[in-house]
């Protein structure tokens, strides 16, 4: 019998061999790029030396942590952070159910085509471009201060004030995003029985109740999955996105953990503090992706690995 298995093992190795060529080429990607820069967080805790090397620098153990709690700014950045990624997450998952529902209404085909793939494009677009986009649009004599003016309010200055930025933020990245992401939710819909809609209709239920009863019931578990799945972003805000918008003026609101980290420990050479910002935002991750798959198995009856 233990012939017969070997042989069985052999020959669906040897059937499937060609799909474990060709995720090669990405486990190698990953190897390279992904899990051999890791060695390098024997940074954060060294006094980092680029002239001395890993092995020549010396070791300062928790130093550069106890160092990260004591200063003042690192609470501001880490509820920069907070707030940013949160409100992209909320809102985004908000509006891509909302559209995903309207969307799915819609029954004249090349209307709805049309208005999918206007909304879905944003999301093929880099920062890189669409910043400069944003950016002329929003700063003191651009379009939306001149259309404001029209009515008699602002000038705003939207990318210089502390107090606007964050709603920028989100504001644009969830315009960028919801498109894209509602294709899930329009799945979810589109998988929904449709008798339950002509049972809901019999009773005497509008349009309203049988989205309330009908169709967000039939969502709810993409939606928690989905939710649960981008929780660990929690500390992403988008390096990118931030980057090529925010100035010095806006550090106060807009500074996030990437930046931060870009701007100490790459900018500022400060390397193995860099690395120590970054360590941590990485334990906090890694402590929400183990929450999420435990809370994705308790209440949608799935888990993420």
């Amino acid at each position: 019998m233990t012939g017969k298995k070997r042989t069985s093992s052999k020959k669906f190795m040897s059937s499937n061999i060609i799909y474990h060529l060709m995720i090669l080429p990405g486990i190698i990607f990953l190897l390279i790029f992904n899990y051999a820069p890791m060695f390098g967080l024997i940074m954060a805790f060294q006094d980092y030396v680029p002239a001395r090397g890993l092995f020549g620098s010396e070791f300062v153990g928790l130093h550069h942590f106890s160092y990260m709690f004591s200063l003042p700014t690192i609470g501001r950045v880490f509820e920069n952070t907070i707030i940013i990624a949160g409100g992209k997450i909320i809102f985004v998952t908000l509006l891509s159910i909302l559209f995903a529902i309207l969307l799915n209404e819609i029954r004249v085909r090349w209307f709805k085509k049309s208005v999918q793939t206007l909304v879905y494009l944003p999301n093929f677009l880099s920062w890189v471009v669409l910043a400069s986009v944003v950016v002329n649009m929003f700063n003191l004599d651009g379009s939306v201060n001149q259309i404001l003016e029209s009515f008699g309010m602002g000038p705003f200055n939207f990318l210089g004030s502390n107090q606007l930025f964050r709603p920028l933020i989100i504001g644009t990245d969830v315009w960028k995003s919801f498109g894209f992401n509602s294709i899930v939710y329009l799945a979810a819909i589109t998988s929904i029985d449709p008798g339950l809609h002509e049972a809901a209709s019999i009773d005497g239920a509008n349009w309203f109740r049988r989205i309330w009863h009908v169709t967000l019931p039939g969502m709810l578990p993409i939606i928690l999955l989905l939710f649960i799945l981008n929780l660990p972003n929690i500390l992403d805000g988008g390096f990118d996105q931030i980057y090529n918008l925010y100035s010095p003026m806006v550090y106060q609101s807009g500074d996030i953990i990437d930046t931060y980290v870009y701007r100490v420990g790459l900018m500022g050479r400060d390397y193995s503090f860099g690395t120590a910002v970054g360590l941590f935002k990485s334990i906090i991750g890694l402590v929400l992706i183990l929450g999420a798959n435990a809370t994705a198995k308790r209440f949608t009856e799935r888990q993420l690995f």
